[in-house]
C-alpha cells in the first residue's frame, strides 16, 4: 500500500500542472478563510463577517465543510488530467510492463484520491479550527468538537466525488472530454430529470428520487447552512414565517455516496481488464 501510494504521489508531484493545482486548492482555501476574517472599517461603513455568526462553534464546521466543497473542482481537474497522463504518456502500459498488475493500479489510483481526501479534510479541520478559536463565541471544548460529522460527511462527499472523475477519466482519457462529460452528466443525467419530476409532481417527490443519484447523494451529504444562521432565523421570525429544517447528517445519505464510489471504482477496474493496452 505505501509503495503504490509513493508511486502515484512521485508522479503527481513531478507533474507542474498538478503540483500548481494542488497548491492553488490548498492556498485559495487558506486566502479566502483569511479575507473572510478581516475587519471592514472605512469610515462609516464598518463590517465584520465573524459579526453574522459564521465562525462560532459548532456551526463553523457545518458552514465551511459546505462552502469549501465547492472547491474540490480543482482536484477534480487533477484528477481526470493524471488519468489522461497515464494514456497519453503510455506510462500505464509502462506500469504494467514492469510488473504493476491492473488491480493494483487501479489500488494505487484509489489510493492516491483517498489521500487527497483526507489532506483535504485535514486541512477544512485546521483551518476551521483556527478561525473559530479567534472569532467564536463559545470557547467550551464539548462546543467546539460538537458537530463534527459534518467533517465526516464532507470526507464522504469529496471521496465520492473523486471516484466519478477518477472513472469519467478511466472511461474518456481525455481530461477535457471527461470534465465535459461530468457537466453534460450534472445538466442532462440528473438537473433535468429533477426539474421535470418537480414539475410533474412535486419537488419532494423529485428529491426524494434525487438522493439516489451521483450529485444528487454528493449534494445532500451537507445541507445547507445559511437558514440555520441565527440572523436568517430571526428575520424570517420577525415576518411572522418560520424555518423548519433537518439540518442533520444522515448515515443513509453518506453509505448512498459511498455505494457510489465502490461502483465507480469497480467500473473503472472493469474498464481497465477488458481494455487492450
Amino acid at each position: 500500500m505505501k509503495r503504490l501510494l509513493q508511486i502515484e504521489f512521485i508522479k503527481l508531484w513531478n507533474n507542474r500542472a498538478s503540483r500548481v493545482l494542488i497548491l492553488a486548492y490548498f492556498g485559495l482555501i487558506a486566502l479566502i478563510a483569511m479575507v473572510t476574517s478581516i475587519k471592514i472599517d472605512w469610515g462609516p461603513l464598518k463590517f465584520n463577517v465573524a459579526d453574522i455568526g459564521i465562525f462560532n462553534f459548532p456551526y463553523i464546521w457545518h458552514f465551511n465543510t459546505f462552502m469549501i466543497a465547492f472547491l474540490k473542482v480543482f482536484l477534480a481537474i487533477v484528477i481526470v488530467s493524471m488519468i489522461s497522463n497515464e494514456y497519453s504518456n503510455k506510462t500505464i502500459k509502462q506500469n504494467l510492463i514492469d510488473g504493476l498488475s491492473k488491480k493494483e493500479f487501479i489500488a494505487s489510483k484509489v489510493l492516491m484520491i483517498g489521500a487527497l481526501a483526507v489532506a483535504s479534510t485535514l486541512f477544512v479541520f485546521l483551518i476551521s479550527l483556527l478561525l473559530g478559536l479567534m472569532h467564536s463565541a463559545y470557547n467550551e471544548l464539548p462546543i467546539i468538537f460538537s458537530d463534527l460529522e459534518y467533517l465526516i460527511a464532507y470526507l464522504v462527499k469529496l471521496f465520492g466525488f473523486f471516484a466519478f472523475c477518477f472513472f469519467v477519466g478511466m472511461l474518456v482519457k481525455r481530461s477535457a472530454f471527461a470534465l465535459g462529460f461530468l457537466f453534460i452528466w450534472f445538466i442532462g443525467g440528473e438537473f433535468i430529470p429533477w426539474v421535470y419530476l418537480t414539475s410533474k409532481y412535486s419537488k419532494e417527490y423529485a428529491d426524494s428520487i434525487y438522493q439516489f443519484f451521483p450529485f444528487g447523494s454528493m449534494w445532500n451529504s451537507i445541507p445547507e447552512p445559511f437558514t440555520r444562521l441565527s440572523v436568517i432565523q430571526s428575520a424570517v421570525e420577525q415576518v411572522g414565517e418560520s424555518i423548519e429544517r433537518d439540518y442533520s447528517i444522515h448515515p443513509l445519505g453518506l453509505l448512498i455516496v459511498l455505494a457510489w464510489a465502490a461502483i465507480f471504482i469497480y467500473l473503472s477496474y472493469a474498464l481497465l481488464r477488458r481494455r487492450d493496452l
